[in-house]
């Protein structure tokens, strides 16, 4: 089992900034991936940032250059910098992992349980 852990949502103002970690652990052999993703109420779930081992970081258009992804991948860590938060931005904020699992080398996909973004003043 891989499990995964957000932290680092909260209320912050229009034009303000938050840094979202996620943490995987469990059974794991590699990450060859993680993501973030988000859904507002009413709302589609929207890929907002991916980074894959060998390519680049990738985002959405309503995030590029505000928003920055990291890894680390000594610690199994996603990061998501946001700056110039907009209210547009308000949504449940989840991590998304695949790689493969330990001792079966299996593959794997994990979720974590979410943290709300909200941008309001």
């Amino acid at each position: 089992q891989v499990q995964l852990v957000e932290s680092g949502g909260g209320l912050v103002p229009p034009g303000g900034s938050l840094r979202l970690s996620c943490a995987a652990s469990g059974s794991i052999f590699r990450i060859n991936a993680m993501g973030w993703y988000r859904q507002a109420p009413g709302k589609q779930r929207e890929l907002v940032s991916t980074i894959t081992s060998g390519f680049s970081p990738r985002y959405a258009d309503s995030v590029k250059g505000r928003f920055t992804i990291s890894r680390d991948s000594a610690k199994n860590t996603v990061y998501l910098q946001m700056n110039s938060l907009k209210p547009e931005d308000t949504a449940v904020y989840c991590c998304n992992a695949v790689g493969i699992s330990r001792g079966t080398l299996s593959s794997f996909t994990s979720w974590g349980p979410g943290t709300q973004v909200t941008v309001s003043s």
